[in-house]
């Protein structure tokens, strides 16, 4: 039997795009620039998780951190060229979750 090798970059995207809500950060990011505050009330997840998948996608160039020199301080996060590329994918996923995953398994997440 031939044994096929996995792809790296594949197997590279899948371990990033598989992390526990990496895919509703970028859900949310698609609709535009958020601060901490919002998406921290839109999404069912700690602060201290969100900051810390926020700076994993900072490292990888998904998503950018503008700070604006106010008072008080504003710090908004952004998806970067390479985070917005991910949009035709996301949008797939939602489509096949509204086809295949019924409302009973997505309350039980």
């Amino acid at each position: 039997m031939v044994m096929k090798q996995l792809c790296p970059r594949f197997e590279k995207a899948m371990q990033l795009f598989s992390k526990r809500w990496v895919g509703l950060i970028l859900f949310e990011l698609l609709e535009g620039s958020k601060r901490f505050s919002e998406m921290e009330s839109e999404l069912p997840v700690s602060g201290r998780l969100l900051s810390e998948r926020l700076k994993m996608l900072e490292q990888e160039d998904i998503v950018e951190r503008k700070v604006y020199s106010e008072f008080p301080v504003r710090i908004e996060y952004a998806l970067t060229e390479k985070g917005r590329a991910m949009e035709p994918v996301i949008s797939e996923i939602k489509s096949w979750s509204k086809n295949w995953v019924s409302h009973q398994e997505g309350d039980n997440i």
